[in-house]
């Protein structure tokens, strides 16, 4: 690699503390830093997107969970994309658009082997971050290989606007489901049912939605797909059929609280409905991301499936940008441009 490439300078967020509540921006420590050359096996990558999560609250924790925290010090986890710059594998020659687990900063060094190609001919890069991303590896097996929906099945799934909900309501209108969304705030309702195609949306900013569930699924609800967890999930425990199956992909209305998680009060509801509820880690189906993307870039090319992302620029303005996942404020897959 040139010698010049050691007057790089790399920007990052390393965790300072754990935070108690939302994150606050003295969480975090600014650094800049040189940036190394890379090893033989890794490659130097100048990251364009940096992806912003809503399990990146979890990492934050200290405690065991289905992976290690952040630790204090650590550049901040994050999926990204970016090109490669400079290359000590073959396998991923300089010009190469790749993705990983980067972290929060504008340049990462990574092995070969903890890389993904990434093809802008089949879709723009943000959306390798998005509907052929994580969020998109999620959605597809959470939905088919958990939830298990068939046609004519109602489905109903929570932060429906958001990556994941983008991608388990359109899956399941392919399939021949109902599908009912539930979201923030008419734009994002409109957005829901006259671009994602699902055949109606509960806003609950409008109040309980008890009202909409009653309406919009009259049988009872047969797939439950949670992004929220709290009062939503009960709300929804209360209408599920005979047999349903609720998946329990992520609850963002308690990673920040400070009086303690509420679990389910309905949960009784499961042992009279002979139902089921089962989370769900997406690293369980890495071996088959090959079958999801073959999948969903199938559904894009045909016009059947649509993807939205909102696309934040400024490195420096990212932990005023995370807070937007926990306020409801992002409009689709939430992604940081590093400029």
């Amino acid at each position: 690699m040139p010698d010049a490439r050691l007057d790089l300078v790399n920007r990052s967020f390393k965790l300072a503390a754990r935070p108690v509540g939302l994150p606050k921006r003295s969480d975090w420590l600014y650094d800049q830093s040189p940036v190394p050359s890379p090893a033989e096996g890794e490659v130097l990558v100048k990251v364009r997107y940096i992806s912003l999560d809503p399990a990146m609250r979890g990492w934050m924790n200290e405690g065991k969970s289905y992976i290690r925290p952040v630790a204090i010090g650590e550049v901040m986890r994050a999926g990204g994309l970016g090109e490669v710059i400079a290359s000590r594998d073959a396998n991923f020659p300089v010009g190469s658009q790749v993705s990983g687990s980067f972290g929060v900063q504008a340049y990462a060094t990574a092995r070969g082997a903890e890389l993904s190609r990434v093809d802008p001919s089949i879709a723009p890069l943000p959306v390798w971050l998005n509907a052929l991303g994580m969020p998109g590896m999620t959605g597809y097996f959470g939905l088919l290989d958990v939830g298990q929906p068939k046609a004519g099945e109602t489905v109903v799934v929570s932060a429906a606007a958001g990556a994941v909900g983008q991608v388990v309501g359109q899956v399941a209108k392919i399939i021949g489901c109902k599908v009912v969304g539930i979201a923030g705030g008419p734009e994002k309702c409109d957005f829901v049912v006259n671009e994602l195609g699902f055949d109606a949306c509960i806003d609950y900013k409008r109040g309980p939605i008890f009202p909409g569930l009653a309406k919009h699924c009259p049988e009872g609800v047969d797939v439950f797909f949670d992004n929220v967890g709290g009062d939503m999930l009960d709300a929804i425990l209360a209408r599920i059929r005979m047999r349903a199956r609720i998946v329990i992909c992520g609850a963002i209305s308690q990673y920040n609280t400070t009086t303690g998680i509420q679990g389910p009060k309905n949960y009784l509801s499961l042992l009279m409905n002979r139902a089921r509820m089962e989370g769900i880690v997406v690293f369980d189906w890495a071996d088959r991301y090959p079958e999801a993307i073959a999948a969903i870039s199938g559904w894009i090319a045909d016009g059947r499936y649509g993807s939205r992302e909102d696309i934040v620029p400024g490195l420096e303005a990212f932990p005023e940008t995370l807070l937007k996942l926990f306020r409801g404020e992002n409009f689709g897959k939430l992604i940081i441009e590093v400029v």
